[in-house]
């Protein structure tokens, strides 16, 4: 048996209402926050970056494990907002939580699902005997143009997962990819702020490649919706989820535990990790979830996890519902000086 051993969450304090943003950009801005389906979001305060949030959402998840952190044999960390172009995020989480100097590290990139592919690769390590636990972790301050619908969702947060195969919380039955080249969604060097593709953005991008991941996983495991007690899906704003659960057979039930993007907007790479955190905070036993996140580009990432028994042995307070309550909300002032939208001469 090998999966979720522990996890860990954070998300920032601040939040704007999405009619905040949409009073600065009149009836265009009200038309694109109806649309997405997002009442607020959260905001790094101006000291956070993905650095410090993959590390506090690490520290939470080492602490619930119970583990030695030098027994942590890699991380890797997801994210397309990594503080640095040249200088890993990965040794600064290993030092912060105090992991030693024998491990693996790595920052991973492929738009909002770098983070599932770190567990993917944190599961392979741990079956072939590579490793004893791994950290996988899934964080972004992502980004959004002023004016831009991205504005509305663009959020942060992120979470941390530590994979092995003793004291496991959640089996990973199965998993697999699908994957291609969609150019939905970009941003190159240097540009501070993403383009997106328009129309390659829903049908071709996210519903063909979280559709075919679902559709493949359940057809390898001889399971189907109703077999599920939950499902998660990548949350770009609030209405693509619910739809995706529909044409893929799942109900509201399965997937309101874990559908955040509403009250805390898009995460990226910690998106659907936050989604599954949720969703293991009042999971029980015996319990069957679908997990398939998206990243632009294209590709997703599917996961059959089965709940044990351990569950219950875990610290799951406080969970990710209780960090979203405890928001403050700010104007639109002072989100874009946390989010540092003004740039100083010099």
């Amino acid at each position: 048996m090998a999966g979720i051993v522990s996890y860990g969450t954070y998300i920032p304090i601040y939040r704007i209402k999405a009619e905040e943003i949409a009073r600065i950009w009149g009836e265009d801005g009200e038309s694109i926050s109806r649309g997405l389906g997002i009442k607020q979001k959260s905001i790094p305060d101006i000291d956070e970056d993905t650095a410090t949030i993959a590390v506090e959402a690490a520290r939470e998840a080492i602490f619930r494990a119970k583990i030695d952190p030098e027994q942590v044999d890699a991380i890797y960390v997801g994210s397309e907002s990594h503080p640095y172009a040249v200088k890993p995020t990965a040794t600064i989480v290993g030092e912060a939580i105090g992991a030693g100097n024998y491990y693996f590290a790595a920052d991973l990139e492929f738009a909002c699902k770098a983070g599932t592919a770190g567990m993917q690769i944190c599961y392979a390590m741990v079956k072939s005997k590579m490793i004893r636990y791994g950290l996988a972790i899934g964080a972004d301050t992502s980004q959004g143009a002023p004016g831009d619908a991205l504005e509305y969702s663009a959020s942060a947060g992120g979470a941390a997962y530590v994979i092995g195969d003793k004291g496991v919380i959640a089996e990973i039955e199965c998993t697999l990819s699908f994957t291609s080249d969609t150019p939905d969604f970009w941003r190159r060097e240097g540009q501070p702020y993403p383009k997106h593709g328009g129309r390659f953005t829903g049908q071709p991008a996210y519903f063909r490649h979280i559709t075919s991941a679902a559709k493949k996983i359940m057809e390898i495991t001889e399971l189907k919706p109703s077999d599920f007690s939950y499902a998660v899906f990548h949350q770009p704003n609030g209405k693509f989820p619910a739809r995706v659960a529909k044409m893929l057979g799942f109900s509201k039930e399965q997937i309101s535990p874990g559908l955040v993007v509403p009250y805390i907007g898009n995460t990226y790479s910690g998106s659907s990790l936050l989604g599954l955190a949720a969703t293991l905070d009042v999971a029980k036993e015996g319990d069957l979830i679908l997990l398939v996140s998206f990243g632009s580009g294209a590709g997703s990432d599917a996961f059959v996890l089965r709940v044990t028994d351990r569950i219950e042995d875990i610290e799951r307070k406080p969970g990710v519902w209780e960090k979203i309550e405890k928001g403050i909300f700010v104007d639109y002032g002072m989100y874009v000086k946390l989010r540092r939208k003004i740039k100083m001469p010099g």
